[in-house]
């Protein structure tokens, strides 16, 4: 994934859902939205980094042999892994709805 590019993007959707005039960009309000728009997309990848991070390492610790015996997963381990990440994104779906529903 690259970052700068997911950075963008969210920015973009954010900020830039129509082309702003010479006028716009030199409005201290419209920098200040766009600062503001920028600085909540870095937070939000920094979440979903954080998120997958903590994923991997859960995922991982459940369902690596050890000590290691090959040089790749086994089948058991594959599905094993494949589970717990669905379990994991399901567990996070279900907590932003919670959390949503609160507001």
């Amino acid at each position: 994934v690259n970052i700068t590019h997911y950075i963008f993007c969210v920015f973009r959707t954010y900020v830039m859902s129509s082309p702003p005039s010479s006028n716009d960009i030199n409005d201290p309000a419209n920098q200040a939205a766009a600062g503001a728009a920028l600085a909540l997309a870095t937070t939000e990848l920094e979440y979903r980094v954080e998120l997958l991070n903590k994923m991997v390492a859960s995922c991982y610790d459940k369902c690596a042999a050890r000590p290691f015996k090959e040089g790749s997963l086994s089948v058991g381990e594959n599905s094993c892994v494949d589970r717990c990440c669905a379990k994991y994104w399901q567990v996070v779906a279900i907590v932003g709805q919670l959390l949503g529903a609160q507001k």
